[in-house]
């Protein structure tokens, strides 16, 4: 039975097992709410829900994305609530009572690792569909429109369990897609792209009392990262996702003090905003390794790609939206904030590679208390955000008379 606190209760056992990307990956977590929904089913024992099917898919070894669908009558498109069972690294910092997977509660608080990154919402998710399941077996038929919830895997590394349920067929350009990953209160609809480059270069070594006879390649690499920083604070803002920005995250180069480095790397992470996209970035590196092998001769540069995530704008006619905010209004009574996610989710990798105009996120949580030490998700937001799904997937499924779309 779905009672109010019943994602409260999931939550704290979700944060219990270890589901760390990389670390303990999703396996148990996956088998957790695998037995759980088969258990659900088993208790309602009813023949509506013959139809509801549990499919599986190994995205990478050990590691398997979870589907469970309750198909509708008819062919509107799908309902689709997707969430990631993996978190980052445990990691060091924590308050000595407070253990990464204790699922400590103080304060109507719980803390743990993915508290609100994402097991609250991935717990609200379940129970909207458990919710579901009750429902179907209660009316004994299957609603109008139909119903996936879809579980992840690799959302912090790669995002491969989200493409890998594209290439599946399980989500696609039709459906209407959420993810419940911690918004603040938020819909958030719109996300800067995510670009990545490798940037290396070649220079010629040297004793450093001759740095003449060499060519100094963190010096030129220096050059780059002045270039880009410069550039980027020249390009156009978006309307609503504001300036692209650029990290360099991760730089190594060089043997000792005492010698002319001929070698330096560097990781750029790029946040880009519309008109700026991955050719316009690429061209600026471009520019700037060209800048830098004039300033220091001898050196050459190159780069890679590795990352190439576009940006994605909101569609103001989305019917999604038009549902959701209706479900968060009336669940909160208050008229609620549409804005933009500032990280990269799995609804943005559907968005950007299917081209659907019909991906979000909503879910409990603070995304500034993600990844970090003493991560926490109120009680007070999985109760709203739990109530929060259940009326999306109560109206858009059954309710004829609250249909805002196709």
């Amino acid at each position: 039975m779905v009672d109010e606190d019943f994602a409260w209760r999931l939550a704290q056992d979700l944060v219990k097992i270890d589901s760390s990307d990389p670390g303990a990956y999703e396996d148990e977590i996956e088998r957790f709410i695998k037995r759980l929904i088969e258990q659900q089913l088993a208790q309602l024992d009813s023949s509506a829900l013959d139809a509801v099917q549990i499919e599986e898919l190994e995205v990478l070894p050990g590691r398997r994305n979870l589907k469970v669908t309750v198909p509708g009558q008819s062919d509107e498109p799908r309902l689709v609530y997707i969430c990631h069972m993996d978190t980052v690294t445990l990691g060091d910092g924590w308050d000595a009572d407070i253990a990464p997977l204790g699922a400590v509660v103080r304060d109507g608080k719980l803390y743990g690792r993915g508290a609100c990154d994402m097991k609250g919402g991935l717990a609200c998710a379940i129970a909207a569909l458990v919710h579901t399941l009750e429902r179907v077996a209660s009316d004994g038929a299957l609603p109008r429109r139909g119903f996936s919830l879809i579980c992840s895997v690799d959302e912090e590394d790669f995002m491969r369990g989200s493409e890998a349920a594209i290439d599946a067929g399980w989500v696609g350009s039709r459906e209407w897609v959420l993810d419940t990953e911690p918004t603040d209160g938020q819909i958030q609809v719109s996300h800067k792209g995510r670009t990545w480059f490798e940037i290396e270069m070649a220079g010629v070594t040297a004793h450093a009392s001759q740095p003449w006879k060499g060519a100094d390649a963190v010096a030129a690499m220096a050059e780059v990262v002045c270039s880009l920083r410069r550039t980027f604070a020249t390009l156009p803002l978006h309307e609503e996702l504001g300036p692209s920005t650029i990290t360099f995250g991760q730089i190594e180069g060089g043997y000792r003090p005492y010698v002319v480095p001929d070698h330096a790397k560097v990781w750029v992470d790029m946040r880009l905003t519309p008109p700026t996209d991955t050719a316009a970035a690429t061209r600026m590196v471009e520019q700037a390794i060209v800048a830098a092998e004039a300033a220091v001769p001898g050196c050459h540069g190159s780069y890679t790609a590795t990352g190439d995530r576009p940006a994605i704008e909101r569609d103001p006619a989305s019917p999604l939206l038009a549902a959701l905010k209706r479900a968060a209004d009336d669940v909160t009574g208050a008229d609620t904030t549409v804005g933009f996610f500032t990280g990269y989710t799995d609804t943005a990798v559907i968005a950007g590679k299917t081209g659907n105009r019909n991906c979000m996120s909503y879910g409990p949580g603070s995304l500034a208390l993600a990844h970090k030490p003493n991560e926490y998700v109120p009680h007070a937001d999985i109760n709203r955000c739990q109530q929060v799904l259940i009326a999306l997937a109560d109206n858009v499924l059954w309710d004829a008379n609250g249909q805002v779309g196709a």
